[in-house]
């Protein structure tokens, strides 16, 4: 089955990502001084990259062939293979307009407390979240404010 354009021209690299330099650089730095928060959040129009880059950035703090210092995924090790290939079992991305109930958040924050199986980092990409319930969101505020030290 042949791919959209979009996924099939989606940025593998930092450096092939257009318009949002800041953000880019933010985030290389981060990623190059082993400093990786928690959390991020990314906000933005349709089209503008959010998710791409949550991808990016799973892939880079999970690769394994990257050396201290660096920023870009190699995207030749099994890790960012997986991830490339949307089978990372310790990548989880949930579409929260779809799994917008308490019960979503609640499995998803009994699974943060499992460590990665393969990988650095655990990384949880919960795209389009501002369609959570009220309830939801209490319970991902709960999970943010005491993250455990694999998951991102």
């Amino acid at each position: 089955m042949p791919l959209v354009l979009y996924r099939k021209y989606r940025p593998q690299t930092f450096s092939e990502v257009i318009g949002q330099e800041h953000i880019v650089q933010t985030l290389t730095n981060a990623i190059s001084r082993d400093m990786i928060s928690h959390a991020y959040l990314f906000a933005g129009p349709r089209g503008s990259g959010k998710t791409t880059i949550a991808r990016l950035l799973a892939k880079a703090v999970n690769c394994q062939n990257r050396k201290k210092g660096e920023h870009e995924p190699c995207n030749k090790c099994t890790s960012c293979l997986e991830i490339n290939d949307g089978r990372a079992i310790d990548l989880m991305e949930i579409d929260a307009a779809s799994h917008r109930g308490i019960d979503e958040i609640r499995e998803l924050r009994d699974g943060v407390r499992f460590a990665p199986a393969k990988s650095n980092y655990k990384v949880f990409i919960l795209d389009e979240a501002h369609q959570l319930s009220k309830d939801a969101f209490n319970a991902l505020l709960k999970m943010l404010e005491e993250p455990p030290s694999h998951a991102v």
